[in-house]
């Protein structure tokens, strides 16, 4: 075969290409080319869900921190997790009602929220930029949170993900946390790609929401907010404009605003100010008249395939249903959801269930466990029309309990509680600051085991209709309803109508040892004795490095290169750059082998 006279001109330009390829791709950071996060994601490191996870909070300040937990200002610290340490990050105090009760209650365990790219906006955990770590308060399961939100990933939703943390600071023992993945950047990029849509988190930040759920309530105030800031248009707003704005004080079913409740009020974006100011992404016009216009559709039953996600939106409140939370969007607060919305599609993902299996306020067993799956709104079900268009039209309710069936069909709840309390019991007990004793523990995992049997069976019979599935249907015939006489509710943890937490397995916190919150002793609840660690595993030194320099994590932090976990072997601490070259490498040898082999086929 005869060849092309000028063949070895070409093997060389093709190989001279091939190498400039690779070099690119050997120095991408260099020269702007970023990786998938998820080539190196965390989703299979911190949340690993099939082990406990360590993370040591290095702060030299650490008791100022804490006095000043209420403000919820960031400071910052150097966290070492699984090993792995990351300095100057930012960390905070976080929670609504929760915030304000471990503050009544005399105790430092608060939950944070850490906050990867505080003061570097290139920092992150293996992509993530938010870690919030939850005190698992009004929960002696310590399983609420992570049995919602494992179910709701497990069933297709987009659910935050979630693992147990034990959590050390300044190498003393702190307590078992629940370590979960904040619904921002990171969340929306690995649910919905760089491309992702609208998020918003409604919430009436005065009244209903926000720290404390509303007990610095002003009437000035809200009418400021939601005027934005103009005195002469809140002189202007009418009557209706106010009810618009207003907690639905004539119905206690559910006293968030009509746009909270994600109603149509107008086209007005100035009307949807409890949606528009939570924005967690930037909202542009266009934008807020897209959301206006899928509300409206949802309001209206009109053209639902277009304003709803609607497989997404309805596995979301088969589960949510199940789970019987109260303080939700379902729920008489109407809040603690976050909005998604893309291309006009509206979902729904899911948020603080610290409440769920019927914990919320003055619940009892009876009316959890039988909750009507079909009305589960607390008040008129038209009023919320994010979940009533499902039971608006027989297709849609027909999907609903098909997949309600299903969700329970391929659902082992008692091997799933049974495996999570195998995994935390030992760390539970160890737990300094835990809200509970380890016996009180013990006691509401059973109890939760009970309710998700109970609930389980309620909800068959609901579907095969041997139980009415409608508020109405049960009153009507409550001669049916599983009986509840095994179950005690507040063995799980609940919370006082006043919001101030109940503490020991449902005890009011003024009626412990007879004392007052203010002058609530925790040590009480461990016999005088607060344990202090495990045996010295942890260790002074100043050799942590960070994950992503190598330098030293902070002056005089607690470090050691033989960091050993909670009843775990000792681990080396090591420092990891944030982008890992191996994927790039292997791009360049490929495109590399490629070129060889073209250039070789040529020339022959």
């Amino acid at each position: 075969m005869s060849k092309h006279k000028n063949i070895d001109r070409i093997c060389v330009v093709i190989v001279a290409i091939t190498l400039i390829i690779a070099m690119i791709f050997c120095n991408g950071n260099a020269l702007g080319i970023e990786m998938s996060v998820h080539a190196i994601g965390y989703e299979n490191r911190i949340f690993n869900s099939s082990r406990v996870h360590t993370i040591d909070i290095v702060m030299n300040n650490w008791d100022s921190f804490i006095e000043t937990c209420m403000s919820e200002e960031y400071s910052s610290c150097a966290v070492v997790i699984d090993g792995e340490a990351f300095k100057n990050v930012g960390i905070r105090a976080k929670g609504n009602t929760s915030l304000n009760s471990v503050s009544r209650m005399n105790s430092s365990r608060y939950s944070f929220k850490i906050e990867f790219d505080r003061y570097d906006s290139t920092k992150s955990y293996y992509g993530l930029d938010k870690l919030c770590l939850n005190n698992v308060i009004y929960d002696n399961t310590y399983m609420k949170d992570y049995l919602s939100y494992t179910l709701m990933g497990k069933f297709g939703v987009d659910s935050p993900l979630c693992s147990y943390v034990y959590i050390t600071v300044n190498g003393e023992d702190w307590g078992l946390y629940l370590a979960v993945e904040g619904v921002e950047e990171s969340f929306l990029q690995r649910n919905y790609g760089k491309n992702y849509g609208e998020l918003y988190k409604p919430d009436m930040t005065g009244f209903g929401g926000g720290r404390g759920n509303g007990i610095d309530f002003s009437m000035s105030d809200f009418m400021d907010r939601n005027s934005n800031g103009s005195e002469e248009k809140a002189k202007r707003f009418s009557p209706q404009d106010v009810r618009n704005r207003m907690p639905d004080f004539g119905n206690m079913g559910g006293m968030g605003s009509s746009d909270v409740k994600l109603q149509y009020i107008d086209d007005d974006p100035d009307s949807y100010s409890n949606i528009f100011d939570s924005a967690k992404t930037y909202i542009s016009d266009p934008d807020k008249k897209r959301l206006i216009g899928s509300l409206k559709n949802l309001s209206e039953g009109t053209d639902i395939e277009s304003a709803v996600d609607v497989d997404k939106v309805i596995r979301y409140f088969v589960v949510h249903n199940f789970l019987c939370n109260g303080d939700s969007y379902t729920g008489s607060m109407v809040h603690n959801y976050y909005l998604y919305e893309e291309k006009g599609k509206l979902s729904i993902i899911p948020w603080d269930y610290n409440l769920a299996f019927g914990t919320f306020q003055g619940a009892n067993a009876s009316s959890s466990v039988n909750a009507a799956i079909d009305t589960p709104v607390a008040g008129d079900i038209s009023d919320r029309p994010m979940i009533s268009w499902i039971f608006d039209n027989e297709e849609y309710t027909e999907l609903y309990h098909k997949l309600f069936s299903k969700f329970i069909n391929e659902t082992d709840f008692s091997a799933l509680i049974d495996e999570t309390a195998a995994m935390i019991s030992e760390y539970v007990e160890e737990d300094p600051t835990k809200f509970c004793t380890y016996e009180e523990f013990k006691t509401g995992v059973s109890a939760i085991r009970t309710f998700c049997q109970l609930r389980e069976e309620s909800v068959q019979k609901q579907l095969n209709g041997t139980i009415p599935s409608t508020s109405d249907g049960q009153s009507a015939d409550s001669t049916a309803l599983i009986d509840t006489s095994s179950l005690n509710i507040s063995e799980m943890g609940t919370m006082s109508n006043g919001g101030f937490g109940r503490f020991g397995g449902g005890q009011i916190l003024d009626n412990v040892d007879g004392k007052s919150p203010e002058n609530f002793d925790p040590s009480a609840m461990f016999g005088g004795n607060m344990p202090g660690g495990f045996g010295g595993d942890m260790r002074r030194g100043d050799n942590i490095t960070d994950a992503q320099s190598g330098d030293p994590a902070e002056s005089g932090s607690v470090g050691t290169n033989n960091f050993r976990p909670p009843f775990g072997e000792p681990m080396n601490v090591n420092s990891h750059e944030d982008s890992d070259p191996l994927p790039l490498l292997g791009i360049s040898v490929g495109v590399l082998i490629i070129g060889l082999i073209t250039a070789l086929k040529f020339k022959r």
